[in-house]
């Protein structure tokens, strides 16, 4: 925890691992339109706005999955230096898309992907940080809401850690008075997942993809009627969980796994 009446500006670096920096994209774009974060923060490290760099730091925030064995040290040393660590955005809070490989056997993937050099490289099954050190804080989402962001360094610089909403994104459709994508054909993931993205993609006509991870406890009985009482197959509702949520739902007991009776 930063210390309340700390004289010295926090020291905040940025750290990357198996992604695509989109989150840290937005956090730059967060800080053009607050500003005022700059005069109450350090930036020390921060490779996607700043060749600088630093082995001291408060605040350590995380982009990416750790995707090697070779990350874990590395992992371990910022945990060992921060007083508090972020984990932004899904990759570094869930697995993140990354994840999707893990439904397959490795050494498939592996020549799959790099064929001969396979051995080149190498890899292990994508995990959320949180896996190999203790994470203090989540900023989630696949980009992570810029809002959020601001909303949640606003709080460790006044001594309170925010932590994300956990009721579904329901909640923020029916709110928003949205027409319920599942009326128009198409899954949504919106009754399992964490709200706090202000609904928007069923905002746009889009189902909700789960990049926010699912709720505490999520009703996961509810959830299958809902999809059955809409026709909705097997293989769709798979492919939706898969693409941000595999590691959630593989660590399902076996009566929670996903299964919806075949339509006819």
């Amino acid at each position: 925890m930063i210390p309340k009446k700390q004289k010295a500006k926090p020291r905040v670096a940025f750290f990357d691992f198996t992604s695509c920096e989109g989150c840290q994209l937005t956090v730059i774009d967060a800080l053009q339109y607050h500003p005022e974060l700059l005069d109450v923060i350090d930036i020390v490290e921060f490779r996607e706005a700043s060749s600088d760099s630093s082995d001291v730091y408060d605040i350590a925030f995380i982009e990416g999955s750790c995707t090697r064995a070779s990350d874990e040290m590395r992992l371990r040393t910022i945990r060992d230096t921060a007083s508090v660590v972020v984990a932004l955005g899904a990759c570094a809070h869930l697995g993140g898309i990354n994840a999707i490989r893990n439904k397959q056997e490795l050494d498939d993937v592996r020549h799959y992907v790099y064929d001969g050099k396979a051995d080149w490289f190498a890899t292990y099954a994508p995990r959320a940080i949180s896996k190999v050190i203790e994470v203090d804080l989540v900023v989630p989402g696949c980009p992570i809401s810029g809002a959020e962001f601001v909303r949640l360094v606003k709080g460790l610089l006044q001594g309170r850690m925010l932590e994300p909403i956990d009721y579904p994104l329901c909640i923020e459709c029916k709110l928003k008075e949205n027409v319920c994508v599942y009326q128009r054909g198409e899954i949504c993931l919106g009754p399992i997942t964490r709200a706090g993205c202000d609904a928007v993609c069923p905002m746009y006509g889009a189902g909700c993809e789960g990049c926010r991870g699912m709720i505490t406890n999520p009703n996961m009985d509810a959830f299958y009627t809902v999809l059955r009482e809409h026709g909705l197959s097997q293989a769709e509702v798979e492919t939706k969980l898969t693409l941000f949520l595999t590691n959630q739902t593989m660590s399902m007991s076996r009566e929670e796994a996903v299964h919806v009776e075949p339509t006819h």
